[in-house]
């Protein structure tokens, strides 16, 4: 009978250890889709479009993005643009490592706007949108 019990306990144990896994891979997944997602600051947005006119400023305003094709941050930003993307300035370091190291460029992504020596500096975080606006005076879309 004792056999029967402890049988019965260490299925219990089993199925609670699955539960809590399931859990904490739900709560992890969840955790990194709303990181990714904080850099755009527009919840919700499904339009490929909508920074067209944010991005052409950023541009017009001499904005450059730096980074590198392996740099999480800098795909993440590039993702937050998403079709808007084609109007950023945007410099590949690894291709080109001279003139990154001319910019002062010392980690990805790097936002330089215009002659500026201010930069904003997203290799430690996401350079958000509202302070790509502050810095550039370019007005996010509502």
């Amino acid at each position: 009978m004792s056999n029967i019990k402890q049988s019965e306990n260490s299925h219990g144990a089993s199925n609670y250890n699955k539960i809590i896994s399931i859990a904490a891979v739900v709560l992890i997944a969840l955790v990194i889709f709303l990181a990714a997602n904080k850099f755009t600051g527009v919840s919700g947005n499904k339009n490929p479009n909508f920074y067209d006119t944010f991005a052409q400023c950023l541009t017009d305003k001499g904005a450059v993005m730096y980074g590198a094709a392996w740099c999480t941050h800098c795909k993440d930003q590039k993702a937050a643009f998403a079709d808007s993307f084609k109007f950023i300035n945007y410099v590949e370091c690894p291709d080109n490592t001279q003139l990154c190291i001319d910019k002062g460029v010392e980690g990805f992504p790097t936002w330089i706007i215009g002659t500026s020596t201010d930069f904003v500096v997203g290799f430690d975080k996401n350079t958000t949108m509202k302070e790509l606006s502050d810095v550039s005076g370019c007005i996010l879309p509502q």
